[in-house]
């Protein structure tokens, strides 16, 4: 028998991938990333300015 004869069921599976892309939910993590790099960015200033000084 030749490989090349023989013949096999094959059953290809397809997904589909939806992206949800929400604009609220992206507008809202933008909001909360930026507030923690004010926070840090304070905290680095507020050290800086008038804790290293004392040193």
């Amino acid at each position: 028998m030749d490989p090349r004869d023989r013949r096999e069921s094959v059953e290809v599976e397809t997904r589909n991938v939806e992206e949800r892309n929400d604009s609220s939910m992206v507008a809202s993590t933008l909001i909360k990333y930026v507030a923690y790099l004010i926070i840090f960015f304070g905290l680095l200033y507020f050290l800086i300015r008038y804790v290293f000084p004392m040193f």
